[in-house]
């Protein structure tokens, strides 16, 4: 994305205001300096953004003082992406749902931070890489990044001497990217302030249960894009009848095909006037005596005939948002489509994918900077411009409010489904039933470690 000089300079002021909202815990004004002279560089640079071609026209000194504060200076980057989150709450469009996305940067040495030679599920091969998991604030219509988490092979967390280059701090661990991603829900939902929402993101059959498990265990709302060869069993009024019915998800969802029902819904890929077929039906995802207590709540199985040409079902999700209606699940799974356009056109152009050093830190202070950079680009071509502090009133009040309905028993505790909704004798869900997205619960404790992959990606050489 190349943009002319009118719009450089509407990205510039929307910049500008951003570093006065979010860069306040920068004590010194040349740090806010490099900030904005680094930010001004990933939307203006042509090609790659890199420190050098950044550099390129500026002092003598430029390129030093941007490697120093990028690579070396010890700034936080977490204060600047949570106030970056909160500001994006408090915008006039909340968030509908909150996007897990996992990253794939295809690497030709073996010095850049986290690099490692790795079969990775989502390309079907080993590849020299970099993995990382992003978690995106999705609306219908633009999507932001504000949480990054490079995962480390365990060569950069055992080897002694890799990990001090680096400067891997000591509190890094080798994990696998979804429990990375449930990890960065978890703390997110109970020390950013934030207001909950519904998780979004693609599991592998192998990683749902302990996926479902760990959300469901802070009540933690969830639609989960799954595969179809994913076994599951209908549910029945009694937990401890036989089951009736045992198939794949796709049998599951085909076998109701008469009762499909069309679906209107908003968001990336939407067609005025031509809905969605969608069918929908209460399941346990883990058949028989393998369930826990937790998966012995009934989830809602939903799938969708999105290809024309396709008589068979080619999307498969499951949740535990029972009684929400099929339209609105419907709207926040495509939020994935979403965060993949603006990845696109608006992440890759500000050079998410770029970093060169091999620091840690350096890697998550561009990471960090880049997405400010998509968040200004994006508020500048949608004519949105960057509020007053003074908007974190309303946001407060909303949150109090919010807790109060936790208090107020709208969201169930540990190991139970969130807003247990209407499902018929036939286990199916009943359309009349609405609801809205649960809200928040208080903060939480620090969640197990476990080990998990997950699916979904945007995979590039570089």
């Amino acid at each position: 994305m190349a943009f002319d000089t009118l719009w450089t300079d509407q990205i510039y002021a929307q910049l500008d205001a951003m570093i006065t909202l979010l860069f306040d815990t920068l004590s010194r004004k040349d740090q806010r300096n490099w900030a904005r002279v680094y930010l001004r560089g990933l939307v203006s640079t042509a090609g790659k953004k890199t420190i050098r071609n950044m550099a390129r026209g500026g002092e003598g000194s430029a390129e030093q003082s941007l490697q120093q504060f990028i690579s070396k200076s010890p700034w936080a980057w977490a204060p600047v992406r949570r106030a970056l989150a909160q500001y994006l709450e408090r915008t006039s469009q909340p968030p509908l749902a909150w996007v897990v996305q996992s990253l794939i940067i295809e690497k030709a040495g073996d010095q850049s931070v986290g690099v490692g030679r790795q079969f990775v599920p989502e390309l079907g091969r080993m590849a020299n890489c970099q993995r990382a998991v992003g978690v995106w604030f999705a609306y219908s219509g633009a999507s932001f990044p504000v949480e990054w988490i490079l995962t480390l092979p365990a060569p950069w967390t055992t080897e002694r001497v890799r990990r001090h280059s680096a400067r891997i701090p000591d509190t890094a661990r080798s994990q696998t990217p979804t429990q990375e991603a449930i990890d960065a829900v978890v703390r997110m939902s109970g020390t950013w302030q934030l207001e909950q929402r519904p998780v979004i993101m693609a599991v592998s059959n192998a990683d749902l249960h302990h996926t479902m498990e760990a959300f469901s265990l802070y009540a933690i709302p969830f639609v989960l894009k799954v595969d179809g060869s994913l076994p599951v069993a209908l549910a029945t009024a009694g937990r401890h009848r036989a089951l009736p019915y045992q198939a794949s998800a796709r049998e599951l969802i085909e076998s109701l095909r008469s009762q499909r029902r069309l679906a209107d819904w908003r968001g990336q890929g939407a067609s005025d006037g031509a809905g969605t077929p969608l069918a929908a039906a209460a399941v346990h995802a883990a058949p028989g005596e393998d369930r826990t207590a937790v998966e012995l709540q009934p989830l809602l199985l939903f799938g969708a005939w999105t290809e024309p040409s396709n008589p068979l079902p080619s999307g498969f999700w499951i949740t535990n948002l029972r009684d929400m209606p099929l339209s609105q699940l419907f709207t926040l799974a495509k939020l994935l489509d979403q965060t993949a356009l603006d990845f696109a056109e608006v992440s890759e152009a500000v050079g998410i994918r770029d970093f060169e050093g091999r620091s840690y830190r350096g890697w998550h202070h561009h990471a960090t900077l880049a997405s400010v950079a998509h968040a200004a680009t994006l508020f500048a071509l949608r004519g949105q411009r960057v509020s007053d502090p003074a908007a974190r009133t309303e946001h407060n009040g909303r949150m109090a409010r919010s807790h109060q309905g936790v208090q107020n028993g709208a969201v169930h505790g540990p190991g139970h489904a969130v807003r247990a909704g209407r499902i018929d004798g036939a286990g199916r869900l009943d359309g009349t039933e609405r609801g809205d997205v649960p809200s928040p619960p208080p903060p939480l404790p620090t969640p197990p470690v476990r080990q998990a992959r997950t699916a979904g990606t945007y995979s590039k050489a570089r």
